[in-house]
């Protein structure tokens, strides 16, 4: 039997863990201008991870559902993923006091692979 919503799920979440290695590859650059540098891009980078896992367990943790209520669970997945991101930056660059550069390049790196590892995973399933 075809389950979309099981495929569904699996791509998104294959989409993310490409979107954090990325991620770690980023950070590890980092580390070649030092430790702060690079947990200011590892800390932007997780908190994109973050909310991408967030919103894809939102999204397709209900399983079939009615047409409005799937709607709704994305536009709350999608809501809560930039609360998150904006949580963590807000934590990377306010709290923590890290250099705002390294943090940008690692969200813009996650923001870069998780959109073309979703363009290649919805590609691979047709």
């Amino acid at each position: 039997m075809h389950d979309p919503i099981a495929v569904g799920r699996r791509s998104a979440l294959r989409a993310v863990a490409v979107q954090a290695a990325a991620v770690a590859l980023v950070a590890a650059a980092y580390l070649m201008q030092g430790q702060r540098p690079a947990l200011a891009a590892a800390g932007g980078g997780a908190a994109l991870v973050a909310g991408n896992l967030l919103s894809t367990l939102l999204a397709f943790g209900g399983g079939i559902q009615p047409a409005g209520s799937a709607m709704v669970r994305t536009l709350v997945g999608a809501m809560g993923k930039w609360w998150v991101v904006m949580a963590g930056l807000a934590m990377v660059l306010g709290f923590w006091r890290l250099p705002a550069i390294p943090a940008l390049v690692g969200l813009g790196a996650g923001l870069v692979v998780h959109s073309v590892a979703m363009i290649v995973e919805s590609n691979r399933i047709r």
